[in-house]
């Protein structure tokens, strides 16, 4: 699956666009963890996502780099020598120092449409396009599985994060997949083949409300492990069903049978509530009454869940209009304008 966009082998890259789509309805999250070993995750991407504009700035000795950094969704705009980051974008420093071409100094601008901490998995987002623009600069354009690895090293291993690998490869490949993970961190990924009329209708019927506060997901993560910590058979027991729900809701998916596809997320919900109760918290029970109220067929706590994040709702055929005033009339509730990705992290050489 080509990455690059345009441009041709052997050009002189000297600058890049990459993006990378977020996910949503990723029922069997939590499996795809570590701390599961094994496991499935259906899960369908969406954007826009992430995009990075990177683009060189002058050459030198590797003790001489600079990278130029502006991240505008936190009123960032600063330069840093690659071999001493400041640590004030931690994920985006270690991706900088690990990819960056050699001998290069950077100019690095890095966006995102969704707002940080919404559990639409934006850090594996933000991480899969930078690295594909870092790659790419670098002449080596990179797979989506390498780059869903590489992505995920990064926040596991560069920077001791907790992480399950199923947003990277969201992040990576788009579309609906099917992913096995087996065992962590090794995963295969099963593209689902919709047909038209289902893509159509997930395209109008998909509503995302983002809570309106930051969602650490990594620390999430720790909650839940201390909390199950030592007891292996009520952890296997509770994460089964989600397990359980992910192979529902790709069968439902390329069957366009999208009732069976709500009840695999409702389903997933309650399972993910049942390994601790914050996970589904008190704003996302009102988001969820509010649709249940407008005839949704189901809805689904983004990823790991906790405080705010986002929880995504199925309407129900011509009732999407109705969705989206049932969910908004929730205080401190935004509906996101997502929409359906069927391309996963892609990337245009501009210069």
């Amino acid at each position: 699956m080509p990455l690059v966009a345009n441009g041709q082998t052997g050009d002189v890259v000297t600058s890049v666009r990459a993006t990378a789509p977020v996910r949503v309805f990723d029922a069997g999250g939590w499996t795809d963890t570590w701390f599961a070993g094994s496991g499935f995750v259906c899960h369908l991407a969406v954007g826009p996502g992430a995009e990075v504009v990177a683009s060189l700035a002058g050459e030198g000795p590797p003790a001489k780099r600079h990278v130029w950094l502006r991240v505008p969704a936190f009123g960032d705009d600063y330069d840093f020598p690659l071999e001493q980051p400041p640590g004030r974008h931690p994920l985006l420093e270690a991706a900088l120092r690990r990819f960056a071409p050699a001998r290069a100094s950077l100019e690095v601008n890095v966006e995102s449409s969704v707002p940080a901490g919404s559990s639409l998995g934006t850090s594996a987002s933000v991480g899969v396009a930078l690295v594909a623009a870092l790659r790419a600069l670098d002449g080596s354009p990179t797979s989506p599985a390498e780059l869903a690895r590489a992505a995920h090293d990064l926040e596991t291993k560069d920077l001791g994060r907790q992480s399950g690998v199923q947003d990277h490869v969201a992040a990576a490949f788009g579309g609906a997949s099917l992913v096995r993970v087996s065992p962590y961190p090794h995963f295969e990924v099963e593209p689902l083949l919709l047909a038209p009329a289902t893509e159509q209708a997930l395209g109008k019927r998909v509503v995302t409300a983002y809570l309106g506060a930051f969602h650490d997901s990594s620390a999430v993560h720790e909650t839940v492990i201390a909390h199950l910590e030592g007891d292996s058979a009520a952890a296997e027991r509770l994460l089964q069903p989600m397990r359980e729900a992910a192979k529902r809701a790709a069968r439902a998916l390329v069957a366009g049978d999208l009732g069976s596809y709500g009840r695999a997320m409702v389903a997933n919900t309650e399972a993910q509530a049942g390994l601790h109760p914050s996970l589904v918290n008190p704003l996302a029970r009102e988001v969820i009454a509010a649709g249940a109220g407008a005839g949704a067929l189901g809805w689904k706590v983004n990823g790991a869940g906790g405080p705010g994040g986002t929880v995504t709702l199925l309407a129900p055929e011509g009732a999407e209009a109705k969705m989206v005033e049932q969910v908004e009339a929730v205080a401190g509730v935004q509906v996101l304008d997502l929409r359906p990705s069927t391309a996963g992290a892609t990337v245009v050489v501009t210069g």
